[in-house]
């Protein structure tokens, strides 16, 4: 008779299958997600192998039900035979494994030393010798918190397994961050030039991972920000960079790196969950000065300054003073933003404009662009690459592996106009930001700022909200960048008035309905302006509680009207949709008259030098453009596309609000669907 912790199959154990996989071909690439996993490796009860009679446990059932299955065995003397016992007792329990790693890692470990010994010594045996997954992924659940550095080896091999490699990683987090990277770009990475540096990096093939970096696309629907980061710790970058001081192509991969990683296209703070980002900023900005004059490199370390000054990467850890120092030197390194080959685009909004009423003029000729279906920041695939090498304008030169914009013009446009803001922002930074006169002691300083993203890198224009010289949206929530200027300071919307107000200040780069958003509800009381009432919806528990703002009233309502005039942030397209917004604001009935309802009104996100003005409404039924018609039809969004011809945003705003006036928009619009 078997005895009842002896196992009775001979199938050999997850970790020797995969180890016997990878030993038999160690440097042959990985199948994306993983090696395959052995037949019989999940039992027919789980939910992930077969049907079965009883429905699989919720989430929130498998976190009840899991750990008080593995209570009674976490301090059995006998690690061996418990692990045995527990694999069989969770084969007859329809659970997921994901749900039963999840319980794992939260279950509640002896306190006492002789007893956490006991928990790690069941959760090693779990892993190295469990023939399930589900068994497996409960060892690797317990060693998130009970790991040590002898289980690595254990859980890098396992972590090579389909439906393993997630809680590898996991599990590897505390323990080696880079095997790790390795982990998750092993399941995750996605085209074949990331795939090939994935595969270099899980062979330990150093020298090919770096000659292959110089392949990867960074394009941002191929490299996101987390890939950034894992790529940074899998190469442990900034030690990487001290060993090979003499390849510049290093340099300028950890600058792109770099750049992405503190991009907004991501669902939470990539930059702040890189343990090495201020080594990493270091390195970078200490050799910035050995970089190639190109449009490309000057663009990118103009991004880095700006997440230093306002983003998220002014929330790093910095020595004192030593973030302005970084700023200095990035800038540098960047150069006369006024040099032959930067040339001002026509119309071009050079200093601080206050809104004036459009004057009267004739109309543009009509031109169109591909359609866009959605509101900025989430739309149509990229322009063409323009061939390396190629002159796209004096002084401007690709190298290959960049994407330009769409303009190289309006690249250099943007760097000169960044700069400048940057530059102005340096000595009011350093001395403090001293208070106005008019300010109450003790109230907290408001400053509010526009950043434009690199075209580049195209992120959009978000408003930055900084307290006290800190930014607060990714402090307070790191899903997502501040609303356009558009939402926040076109409309007034941050004015306080008599009544409370509730704002959204920031959204998911999703959207709000998926990952969250950030409101705040402002509100006048006597000599203050308050900001208080927080709501994060979609925000996950266990974030802090965000406290009151009591700004001076005088203060914030000078801030406010300062920052709704400024418009040296902007550009002629861009400035030509804020007066048309401006101008439907004040005239509804342009758009009414109609039967339409104003949409957003900005700028292409791909094509910056295009303004794009939408709405919605019933498509026209044949020879009808009175109100109403064609609403059997259905409602419709419209979009009018309106590149920059070189006349003043001014004059093409006007003409813009006439022609609404006078024709059906839906005559001239694009339908989209």
């Amino acid at each position: 008779m078997t005895a009842p912790y002896e196992r009775t199959t001979l199938a050999p154990s997850l970790h020797a299958y995969a180890k016997g996989l990878r030993d038999a071909a160690p440097h042959a690439p990985l199948p994306q997600g993983g090696l395959p996993l052995p037949e019989g490796a999940r039992s027919p009860r789980d939910p992930a192998a077969a049907p079965v009679t009883a429905p699989a446990l919720t989430a929130r059932e498998a976190r009840l039900a899991v750990p008080a299955l593995v209570r009674p065995f976490l301090t059995a003397p006998d690690p061996e035979r418990a692990a045995v016992e527990l694999e069989r007792v969770l084969a007859a329990t329809p659970a997921r494994e994901r749900a039963v790693f999840a319980a794992l890692t939260a279950i509640p470990v002896p306190a006492e030393p002789a007893h956490r010994d006991r928990a790690r010594a069941l959760a090693r045996c779990l892993t190295r010798h469990g023939t399930t997954v589900r068994a497996v992924a409960a060892g690797l659940g317990l060693l998130t918190r009970l790991g040590e550095s002898e289980d690595v080896p254990y859980l890098r091999t396992l972590g090579l397994l389909d439906g393993l490699g997630r809680h590898a990683v996991t599990a590897l987090e505390g323990l080696d961050r880079q095997a790790a990277a390795v982990l998750w770009l092993v399941h995750v990475a996605r085209g074949d030039a990331l795939r090939r540096v994935a595969d270099a990096l899980a062979a330990d093939d150093g020298t090919a991972a770096r000659q292959r970096l110089s392949g990867l696309s960074y394009a941002p629907r191929e490299l996101g920000p987390e890939h950034a980061r894992r790529l940074a710790e899998a190469l442990d970058l900034p030690a990487l960079l001290r060993r090979e001081p003499d390849r510049p192509e290093l340099l300028v991969q950890a600058l792109r790196l770099l750049t992405r990683m503190g991009s907004g296209r991501g669902y939470q703070d990539e930059l702040r969950r890189y343990d090495d980002a201020v080594d990493l900023y270091e390195a970078v900005a200490a050799r910035a000065h050995e970089l190639p004059p190109l449009l490309d490199h000057r663009a990118r370390l103009v991004t880095l300054a700006q997440g230093l000054h306002s983003g998220p990467a002014h929330l790093l850890p910095w020595p004192p003073g030593r973030r302005r120092e970084l700023m200095s030197l990035l800038l540098s390194a960047v150069g006369d933003t006024a040099e032959p080959g930067d040339r001002t685009a026509p119309g071009a909004v050079t200093a601080p404009a206050v809104v004036t009423e459009p004057g009267a003029v004739a109309a543009p000729a009509d031109v169109t662009a591909p359609a866009v279906v959605t509101e900025p920041g989430a739309v149509a695939a990229p322009a063409d690459v323009t061939p390396p090498g190629s002159v796209t304008d004096p002084g401007v030169v690709t190298e290959p592996g960049d994407v330009p914009a769409p303009g190289d013009r309006h690249r250099a446009d943007w760097i000169r106009r960044a700069v400048r803001q940057l530059r102005a922002a340096r000595p009011e930074e350093a001395a403090g930001a001293p208070r106005l006169r008019i300010e109450a002691a003790g109230a907290p300083r408001l400053r509010i700022e526009v950043a434009v993203a690199d075209p580049g890198d195209p992120d959009g224009v978000e408003t930055r909200l900084l307290v006290d010289g800190r930014p607060l949206v990714p402090e307070a929530f790191e899903r997502g960048p501040g609303e356009p200027p558009e939402r926040l300071l076109a409309n007034g919307a941050l004015r306080a008035g008599p009544e409370p107000r509730e704002v959204r200040i920031a959204e998911a780069y999703c959207t709000e309905g998926c990952c969250g958003a950030l409101h705040v509800t402002v509100r006048r009381e006597g000599a203050h302006v308050v900001w208080d009432g927080w709501r994060r919806p979609g925000a996950p528990s266990g974030w802090p509680d965000l406290p009151a703002y009591r700004f001076d009233a005088d203060a914030y309502d000078a801030e406010i009207a300062r920052a709704e005039r400024d418009q040296s942030w902007s550009w002629p397209a861009r400035r030509t949709a804020w007066l048309i917004g401006a101008g439907l604001r004040e005239r509804p009935e342009l758009l009414t008259r109609w039967g339409l309802r104003r949409g957003w009104i900005s700028t292409d996100h791909w094509s910056p030098e295009t303004t794009v003005v939408t709405f919605n409404g019933p498509p026209a039924a044949d020879g009808e453009t009175a109100a109403g018609a064609g609403t059997e039809q259905g409602e419709r969004q419209f979009l009018w596309h309106l590149p920059d011809d070189g006349t003043p945003p001014e004059t093409r705003a006007e003409a813009a609000l006439r022609r609404l006036a006078e024709e059906d928009p839906r005559g001239y619009a694009r339908a989209s669907g």
